[in-house]
């Protein structure tokens, strides 16, 4: 993608390509970094996702076709804007406005199948009654559109927030450079925001439809309790379902910019990263439900870790932390 970018040659899609680049590196690298990891989080996604919920396909099917559907009528909306570029200066006000409700709805979208499919889950790994997923679904629509909405803001912020003072902690390490002077404080004040707003809620949300500071406050409470706050910080799940959906706005992205050169390479810039935004959120639609699965076992198997419904793959890693940790300060 970032090829296709320095291709067209103005200095926008120049500087889109540098960082297309720069990210393609930076992915790698981490890539080499968690590789590690792999194993593990492979076994936790396997052992999640089995017996899925009745009906998960249709109703992954169903809010792609939403989407999509959605996508095509913003995308309307962005060349009606541009048509009036010439008439008025607000053009790139409303294709901002237009571009800010695809994020959000799409997050919306997202996070509803996500609290859905936690609630099936949770019951299947808890021993609770079976659910049908379409009733499933329309409770949440119905009951928890307010906390959907609130965690849709308050999450991806704070984790945006919390990856960006881990990475500073990560680059900083023990220097007393004034660039790194406070990263400790990032740190403190993104272990507290943690605990006031994590994708983890949504379980509870879904299950005793609470509100999402307060589901946030109760699961993190029950990790530290049962040891599981250091495996958390390390699952690879949400790193996973993001890259996955890089991915595939990138190769969206590329063929739309292609098909756009062809036709008209003015505007191939533009319809690249609106490819690539549609892309990745159709993309991140497809990859809630196994994210939910691995979510609600996470939070099912902290309330009851002596419960069968579970095997050893917790355990085992909580084993292998432990010793790397003894090793470490040996």
């Amino acid at each position: 993608m970032g090829i296709l970018f320095i291709y067209i040659g103005i200095a926008v899609s120049l500087a889109a390509g540098v960082v297309a680049l720069v990210s393609a590196l930076i992915q790698s690298l981490y890539g080499c970094w968690a590789s590690p990891r792999f194993e593990y989080a492979t076994r936790i996604l396997q052992v999640s996702i089995a017996s899925p919920p009745n009906k998960i396909k249709s109703m992954v099917f169903s809010s792609i076709c939403i989407g999509v559907l959605f996508c095509c009528f913003l995308v309307s909306g962005i060349g009606g804007a541009r048509a009036l570029e010439n008439k008025t200066n607000l053009a790139a006000f409303f294709i901002f406005l237009i571009l800010l409700s695809l994020g959000w709805t799409m997050q919306f979208l997202k996070n509803a199948m996500l609290v859905t499919v936690s609630r099936l889950k949770y019951m299947q790994f808890s021993g609770g009654a079976d659910i049908e997923t379409r009733v499933a679904f329309r409770d949440t629509i119905k009951y928890l559109s307010g906390s959907v909405s609130i965690g849709s803001i308050l999450v991806p912020v704070i984790g945006l927030f919390r990856g960006f003072a881990r990475s500073m902690s990560s680059i900083g390490g023990d220097t007393h450079e004034f660039m790194f002077s406070c990263v400790s404080c990032y740190m403190k004040v993104a272990s507290f925001l943690v605990t006031r707003g994590n994708r983890w809620a949504f379980v509870h949300v879904a299950v005793y439809n609470k509100g999402v500071v307060q589901a946030s406050s109760d699961t993190w409470e029950m990790f530290i309790r049962t040891g599981m706050e250091q495996l958390i910080d390390l699952d690879l799940t949400a790193a996973f379902c993001f890259l996955s959906g890089v991915a595939t706005g990138s190769i969206c992205s590329l063929v739309g910019g292609i098909w756009t050169i062809v036709v008209h390479k003015n505007y191939a810039i533009e319809a690249s990263i609106y490819a690539f935004l549609i892309g990745y959120f159709m993309c991140r639609l497809a990859m809630a439900w196994p994210q939910a699965c691995v979510t609600a076992y996470y939070v099912a198997y902290s309330e009851n870790p002596q419960s069968t419904q579970f095997d050893a793959t917790i355990p085992v890693r909580l084993e292998q932390l432990q010793r790397s940790q003894a090793l470490q300060i040996v």
